[in-house]
């Protein structure tokens, strides 16, 4: 009790410590968390190449192009503007934001809201606008490449957005629709001097594109940002490279009062100075005639292809430079691509989402959960990366793991996969949480799933011999041990994957989770995928970890003790001898463990297992079933005879593997 009530002290000094003298940010930030905001909607990006999220009124308010860092800034220069001009003269130009900010006081802000709705159904959103008085509506469809099973467009850092013009008049509407962009995020570096922007045109296979480049020149991570529009027939494209945001804006407001159209300058601008602020705009216009519609096609795209991470140690390339080069000139090529291939894309997302939206037997809460929530498979600070054209198979494995015979070649071909716990808790793969957010990588991405563990494995047979850490419990512990599988794979504020567990709650290396869930999720994956090669490099960790785990069983009744202190993923519930959730996971992984053992022939092993489970299930039953549930745990404590309701995750975890019945039931 006395290590729980000085928590606070411990950490506050730790807090204090790391913000206040390193000057480094906390992994977990208790003092200073972000305020809750309403107001996120359907980000945009692919799969590791950072995110930008709009909201569901139509700001771009939440950033996260530097790795696994997020600046949660509404940048109100980032806006769409509609303009419609009937018979030579502008009838209607309009903002399309509800906002009134001091800043831009030029443009025609506060657009009503009851006019707008919003919808989104991950990877895409619909915002549609229905012009008071004017009877027009626009719908803007945006669209993030985020396709199962696919390793090349899932990685670009691109989003489109297509606006469906109805003219419901009786009489042609010229309609233009401006894209207004700040160079930057928002952040104090916007300011810092030297960006600057220039126009561009792509064309390849006699389509083209057009925009503006807004270059942001910062020392660490530096990239372009894209605004761009579809050139086609009866569609053209002007812009204007560079304004300022922070001011009137009205010479960017009267210049498309006048025509519809922007005045195109040649050029590049010049940089910004210090305490500067720029930003661009691109304007598609067409002509919709009376009662017909017209679609414009719009993109934002980013190219930061080189990224170090917070110690800058090491310089990592992001996936979609395997396609698209490591130069920081990709960003016209990614517009262009994406213009282009979006249709495809749109293609493949319905086929695979409509099966399940029209499945009348899933209600509909789950079906927009299923889709929706998978947003955090981009915006969980995502990093995905290419390894080194240089690196060696001892580099990064080292000594121990030369029998993952199949570890390089996976990692070559399909890089490296992070995602955080959460954007708050900037841990990359924590793998306690990853147990159950896995299903989602191994269904629609599995190549990033064995990528993943194959990080994970490498870990857990290395010898690490790293230094001791004080942790806020009041101990002090080795960083990580041999045969141990780790709480996560870093910090992105450090450097992950070089230095391991940035978890400084607890000891990890006796929680009682982390090992069986590695285990359950092998055979998890291998009954999804069918990958042999992986299971048999899989299965001496497999037999390692569970080694490890043995310790835990003091009494040798096959039954896993949890120690009298918070050694699992509910890291401030207390759980003392048996419990319903590690004893549960515990018999599902050697459950698993039999049925590979049996799968690859090893028989010994498979008694030795076998043996184990059949005492273990006695054991279990005996010291928590209470004849309506399994209790929390066998202490006989106040809180002993909770029910936990995760008490059935091993046996959920055998049923999704068809586990569960039979001769393997737990």
């Amino acid at each position: 009790l006395l290590s729980y009530v000085s928590f606070p002290c411990r950490y506050f000094r730790w807090w204090y410590k790391k913000t206040r003298i390193e000057k480094k940010s906390a992994f977990i930030d208790l003092l200073c968390a972000v305020p809750l905001q309403q107001i996120y909607g359907c980000p945009l990006g692919g799969i590791g190449g950072g995110t930008i999220t709009r909201g569901w009124r139509g700001e771009f308010c939440r950033w996260q192009l530097n790795p696994g860092i997020y600046h949660y800034e509404t940048v109100i220069a980032d806006q769409f503007t509609v303009c419609l001009r009937c018979k030579g003269q502008t009838v209607y130009q309009q903002v399309l934001s509800v906002e009134r900010p001091s800043t831009l006081q030029g443009w025609n802000w506060g657009y009503c809201g009851h006019y707008a709705f919003y919808h989104a159904l991950y990877p895409r959103a619909w915002m549609v606008y229905e012009l008071p008085g004017q009877n027009v509506v626009l719908t803007c469809r945006q669209v993030s490449p985020v396709i199962p099973h696919d390793y090349k467009d899932s990685s670009l850092p691109v989003g489109v957005f297509i606006w469906e013009v109805e003219n419901g008049r009786d009489e042609d509407v010229d309609v233009s629709i401006m894209f207004s962009l700040q160079n930057g995020t928002g952040t104090k570096e916007d300011r810092s001097g030297g960006h600057w922007n220039e126009p561009f045109a792509f064309e390849k296979e006699g389509k083209r594109v057009a925009g503006v480049l807004l270059h942001h020149c910062t020392r660490v991570n530096p990239f372009t940002l894209a605004i761009s529009a579809r050139e086609k027939a009866g569609t053209g494209v002007t812009h204007l490279t560079a304004f300022n945001p922070v001011g009137s804006g009205r010479e960017v407001w009267q210049d498309l009062l006048q025509d519809g159209r922007l005045d195109s300058p040649a050029g590049k601008s010049s940089p910004t100075e210090k305490g500067e602020v720029m930003a661009a705009v691109v304007c598609a216009s067409c002509r919709v005639l009376a009662q017909s519609h017209r679609t414009l096609e719009l993109a934002l795209a980013w190219d930061m292809p080189r990224v170090h991470f917070g110690s800058k140690e090491k310089l990592h390339l992001r996936r979609y430079t395997r396609f698209f080069g490591s130069g920081g000139d990709a960003a016209p090529a990614l517009s262009h691509h994406a213009l282009t291939h979006y249709e495809e894309w749109e293609r493949k997302i319905e086929a695979w989402q409509k099966p399940i939206l029209e499945n009348s037997q899933l209600p509909s809460w789950y079906k927009s959960a299923l889709f929706n929530e998978l947003y955090f498979m981009t915006d969980g600070g995502t990093i995905w990366v290419e390894l080194p054209p240089d690196c060696c198979a001892e580099d990064l494995q080292g000594p121990a793991g030369a029998g993952l015979s199949h570890f390089l070649p996976v990692l070559q071909e399909y890089g490296r996969f992070a995602y955080l716990e959460g954007q708050e808790y900037r841990m990359y793969n924590t793998y306690d949480v990853h147990f159950y957010a896995s299903f989602a990588l191994v269904m629609l991405w599995p190549k990033l799933q064995i990528s993943l563990q194959y990080d994970i494995a490498v870990t857990v047979v290395n010898e690490d011999v790293q230094p001791w850490q004080y942790l806020m419990c009041g101990q002090t512990a080795q960083v990580k041990l041999k045969n141990v599988v780790p709480h996560d794979i870093g910090d992105p504020a450090d450097e992950p994957w070089q230095r391991v567990n940035a978890y400084l709650m607890h000891d990890t290396a006796d929680w009682k989770d982390l090992n069986l869930k590695f285990v359950l999720q092998v055979y998890r994956d291998y009954y999804l995928t069918h990958d042999s090669l992986y299971l048999r490099d899989m299965w001496p960790v497999c037999q390692a970890v569970m080694e490890s785990e043995l310790k835990f069983d003091t009494d040798n009744d096959g039954l896993i003790e949890n120690g009298g202190f918070a050694d699992q993923t509910y890291d401030a519930w207390v759980v003392n001898g048996a419990s319903a959730y590690c004893g549960g996971l515990w018999l599902a992984a050697v459950c698993m463990m039999c049925k590979m053992a049996e799968v690859l022939g090893d028989a010994e092993i498979q008694q030795k297992y076998t043996d184990i489970l059949s005492k273990g299930k006695e054991a279990f039953e005996r010291m928590l079933w209470n004849g309506k549930y399994y209790n929390y745990d066998s202490s006989g404590s106040d809180t002993s005879s909770s029910i936990m309701s995760d008490q059935c995750a091993g046996q959920w975890f055998l049923g999704a593997c068809g586990l569960d019945q039979g001769e393997f039931e737990v």
